[in-house]
């Protein structure tokens, strides 16, 4: 009898400090049943339940329902949906959502999760925790909203600096362009002035013409590259295959560029994006790539636009990817953010890097067996 008295003893000191570890845990642990017909029922949930859900551990447990009483209508209808389908399914539960505010004290934020030891035919069965993850929560919505801002901050500065390179790109063409086209020909009217015997004086004054030829050059393309005219005269195709060309010529890296522009409408705003992404990768592809060859491919594949470019240089690592002071790649990055679109940078499957962004359009249309095959014929 003694030793009956002293197990029974020792077994209500177990219960009692396991309770009491249980109250002081920043969660609550419950055991839920669901049977066949819908019904929920609360075997078993830690008395700390009070303290987080503002509900008695016994009222929960005669009536599920009472979460009804601190959550919001469809919080509540929520959290049933999720039950249902984790009973369905026989899986787990996952369901995050927000206690009413009590006495004018901010709204709780809380994670229910929950695995399934027991599926049975008639009924299921979770035992889970129940969090407080409110400073989680109003982390992540700070960071979102900081992401937000630095976001539309950096799409202000781009638009400062389109209105910027807009103003030069005139300047450029205007004032500048005008001045040598005036030398071009007060140069052209001296050389013809000039007496016949005197070689090397015409020689100088045919010198002088040619590098004026190249300064008119030169001056026509940075105002092409500041502000792109046939972007908007002629569209994004055009665009990328005069950047295309021009890039051979400047740098002797062959690009071929290939763009499908049937029924492709692209808004002002993303169109310029578009083209500054694949000027930055062309900018990447001289300083860094060592290739002789580059391609680019501008198509719409269902919904999505997708911009691809290949070189077949180096490649890029993955030490690459992430350096700090990748600002190329960080630009292209955040063009590719501002439009909602996704980007891929990776090394090629045979050599050099390969570049792939998709962004939303409106419209779509299939893709043809002639496309698929496009890019093995562009190297």
């Amino acid at each position: 009898m003694k030793a009956s008295a002293d197990m029974a003893r020792e077994l209500k000191a177990a219960t009692e400090w396991w309770q009491s570890a249980i109250a002081n845990v920043p969660c609550v642990t419950f055991t839920l049943q669901r049977n066949r017909t819908g019904s929920l029922r609360l075997i078993d949930i830690s008395a700390n339940c009070q303290k987080l859900l503002h509900i008695r551990a016994e009222d929960l447990m005669a009536s599920f329902d009472c979460l009804a009483e601190v959550l919001d209508p469809a919080e509540y209808s929520r959290l049933e949906e999720v039950i249902a389908v984790a009973a369905a399914k026989r899986s787990g539960l996952l369901w995050e959502g927000r206690l009413r505010a009590r006495n004018r004290q901010k709204a709780k934020w809380i994670r229910l999760q929950a695995q399934t030891p027991k599926a049975l035919i008639r009924t299921v069965t979770w035992q889970g925790v129940i969090t407080d993850f409110s400073r989680e929560h109003d982390l992540d919505l700070a960071l979102k909203r900081s992401r937000e801002q630095l976001s539309e901050l950096s799409a202000y500065l781009e638009a400062g600096k389109e209105e910027e390179r807009e103003r030069i790109a005139r300047d450029i063409h205007d004032e500048l362009g005008s001045i040598l086209v005036a030398l071009k020909i007060e140069a052209a009217l001296l050389t013809s002035k000039l007496p016949k015997n005197q070689l090397a004086l015409r020689d100088k004054a045919r010198s002088i013409e040619t590098m004026l030829d190249q300064a008119m050059g030169t001056a026509s393309r940075v105002a092409r590259e500041l502000r792109p005219g046939i972007l908007k005269e002629f569209g994004l195709s055009a665009a990328i295959e005069c950047q295309a060309e021009d890039f051979s010529q400047r740098t002797g890296i062959t690009c071929r560029a290939q763009c499908d522009d049937d029924g492709l409408e692209v808004e002002e705003r993303c169109a310029l994006a578009l083209f500054r992404i694949v000027q930055e990768a062309l900018t990447n592809v001289a300083k860094h790539a060592h290739a002789s060859l580059v391609a680019i491919r501008l198509y719409r594949d269902r919904q999505q636009l997708i911009v691809e470019i290949r070189d077949n240089g180096r490649g890029i690592g993955e030490t690459d990817l992430h350096k700090p002071k990748s600002f190329g790649l960080r630009g292209i990055r955040e063009r590719v953010r501002s439009l909602n679109g996704e980007l891929s940078v990776s090394a090629g499957e045979q050599g050099g890097t390969h570049i792939v962004l998709s962004l939303p359009l409106k419209s779509s249309s299939r893709r043809t067996a002639v496309e698929e095959d496009v890019q093995h014929k562009l190297f």
